[in-house]
């Protein structure tokens, strides 16, 4: 082991023995210039003149203690503890100045009592910031450099700088700005260019990424950002609002993945939420910890509710969001009650007690098993989740005279090919079979969308998992195509949609152009900084493999079982009302259900849950 690694690897009390070693050497040696600037000799203590060296190497000691320059860490000591030890050398030289003009020692000049403190500070401050480097140097030397350019020189691009000065393995080279009075200006010593030079400055610095520090700027225009570095085969990142990170509710490391609504090709969905309409209410949501319900919360709390029954299965996922929301509400000032339950939707005794206690006015069911390969291996607690589960929480809304009851559905529902779709859309025709019932005082509707970007079953952090590996990215088919949209999106659009209910509703949310999943791969793999391998490019770091379509997968998902989609107030959201069965005609299939799942006779499931063939 060499020197600088047992240097590293020395303990706590060792290095504070040698920096108080260290600092008792410049002391001494402050005394000994001190004496002989004075003289205009070189120096040789005699008699009287020892008493300054010994008082010296002791006096500054409680002084450093008290001001905690024994416990900073000597790599992130640099300029930054200028002022600890000006005052700590400012005690230490009153001090010494006062027993030295008191003491009237023989032989000992009084200006020793000043020349000794100013030399010694500029020991202590040189030994300090020298440690700072070596240690750095040593540091960096054991890790692999990341140039870093950071696209934006406003303020969150220079406290993106300050804060990678600290972290060893990666190194800022320059700035890029849309500002052309900025370019040619420095900050923090790096030169700041425009964005048109980008190619040639990653070039230039070998740049390995590329960080967008610019939390200010418009959606639309971040997305132009990004598209612009798609071909520079760096890889891009974002970093948090400074305002977010004042809060604390975002940490600075080295950068963030991209948004996910970076990854579109469409303006992002803007919508109002009317808070009269959970003002004040208590609001139930199942599937609270799931991530179409967790969002559901975080929009809901700040609409002011009276309280959140947050119902969920998952111990794990309930306790998540509990804490998540306590945070927030602390934060915020809400004045909401939070209470979690756990329970599953197919525990009727549970789910009737639920309602009888806490007597929401609000429902928002959003329990549900979704994804589809778990399902198709699963199909009976898929069935007795999604099917039983809905129609007891339904129920239960019902005769407790709940408001407004809102069904979270999916675009499987439509024409089905797998159990998780065929088992919504029975979900969906309990909804719509409920609303029609006489004297019916609950408000039903089904809000229906496709995928979310980001949630648990998305592709895409699945995507950013394979690329982190070194790939391969599987897809499951070349021509797959899908709709997609932002969690906050489509939760924001399902509150909005649910004040527009007048009851049986399907409502539908507007996910713009189909996505197709191989571009989505190809374009995550650029902005990670990575080129694809094919036969045309063998050289490519991540390839991308066809894996084939799951079982009961679909090529393309639709959102609407007919042609007669009606406008709302909103133009992101279509309504329709569709053919469902009669109560007492759908009450004979639920009960074929639940002997199915009591015998687990896939036979009969079939019949009660049929398939379109994919």
């Amino acid at each position: 082991m060499g020197f600088n690694e047992v240097l590293l690897n020395l303990s706590r009390l060792q290095k504070q023995a040698i920096v108080i070693t260290a600092d008792i050497a410049v002391s001494i040696l402050a005394t000994w210039l001190a004496f002989t600037f004075r003289i205009d000799e070189r120096h040789f203590p005699d008699g009287n003149e020892w008493i300054p060296y010994i008082i010296c190497s002791v006096l500054f000691i409680p002084f450093f203690i008290r001001l905690g320059l024994y416990r900073a860490i000597f790599r992130y000591s640099g300029a930054s503890n200028l002022v600890s030890v000006a005052k700590a050398v400012g005690f230490y030289g009153a001090t010494l100045l006062l027993i030295i003009l008191v003491g009237s020692f023989e032989q000992v000049p009084r200006s020793i009592g000043v020349s000794q403190p100013i030399l010694f500070f500029g020991f202590v401050l040189g030994l300090r910031l020298s440690a700072s480097l070596y240690l750095n140097k040593i540091a960096a030397a054991s890790v692999s450099f990341h140039n870093v350019l950071i696209y934006g020189a406003g303020e969150a691009g220079a406290q993106a700088s300050a804060s990678l000065a600290m972290t060893p393995s990666y190194r800022v080279v320059a700035f890029l700005d849309d500002e052309p009075s900025k370019h040619g200006q420095r900050i923090h010593n790096f030169t700041i260019f425009s964005p048109s030079m980008a190619g040639e400055i990653v070039k230039r610095y070998n740049v390995t990424d590329i960080l967008i520090a610019a939390p200010s700027v418009s959606i639309e225009r971040r997305r132009e950002i990004v598209n612009s570095l798609l071909d520079l085969h760096v890889r891009v990142r974002t970093i948090p609002g400074i305002v977010d990170l004042a809060r604390g509710t975002e940490l600075f490391f080295e950068g963030a993945d991209l948004h996910v609504i970076d990854l579109l090709d469409r303006e992002p969905i803007k919508h109002s939420i009317d808070i009269n309409l959970i003002q004040s209410r208590v609001v139930m949501i199942t599937g609270a910890g799931g991530s179409i319900g967790s969002e559901l919360c975080r929009q809901i709390i700040n609409l002011k509710p009276k309280q959140m029954l947050l119902v969920d299965h998952s111990e794990f996922n309930l306790y998540t969001i509990q804490e998540e929301l306590n945070i927030l509400s602390s934060k915020q000032g809400f004045d909401v009650v939070i209470s979690s339950c756990l329970a599953s939707v197919k525990d009727a005794k549970r789910i009737e007690r639920l309602f009888a206690k806490y007597k929401p006015s609000m429902v928002y069911h959003a329990a549900a098993y979704k994804h589809v390969p778990l399902v198709e291996d699963n199909p009976f607690e898929a069935a007795e989740n999604n099917v039983i589960g809905t129609m007891v929480v339904a129920q239960a809304a019902s005769r407790h005279g709940v408001e407004r009851f809102t069904l979270i559905s999916t675009d499987k529902a439509v024409r089905p090919t797998n159990y998780m779709g065929a088992s919504k859309r029975l979900a969906e025709q309990i909804v719509q079979a409920l609303a029609i019932v006489p004297n019916q005082k609950t408000v039903f509707s089904m809000v229906r969308f496709g995928n979310v970007l980001g949630s648990s079953g998305s592709v895409v952090p699945l995507f950013r998992r394979q690329i982190a590996l070194g790939g391969p990215v599987t897809i499951t088919h070349p021509d797959v195509v899908r709709y997609f949209m932002t969690i906050p999106e489509a939760v924001g659009l399902v509150l909005q949609a649910s004040k527009m209910a007048k009851g049986g509703e399907v409502f539908v949310l507007d996910m713009g152009e189909p996505v197709k999943i191989l571009d989505l791969a190809r374009k995550m793999i650029r902005l990670a900084g990575f080129t694809e391998r094919t036969h045309a490019n063998p050289g490519g770091e991540v390839e991308i493999v066809t894996v084939g379509l799951r079982p009961g997968e679909k090529l393309y998902e639709e959102l609407l079982i007919g042609d007669n989609p009606q406008n709302t107030e909103s133009p992101h959201i279509k309504m329709a009302l569709e053919n469902f069965m009669p109560w007492e005609e759908l009450m004979r299939e639920i009960d074929l259900l639940k002997q199915a799942v009591d015998e687990e006779n896939i036979e009969i499931l079939n019949r009660v849950l049929p398939r379109v063939p994919a």
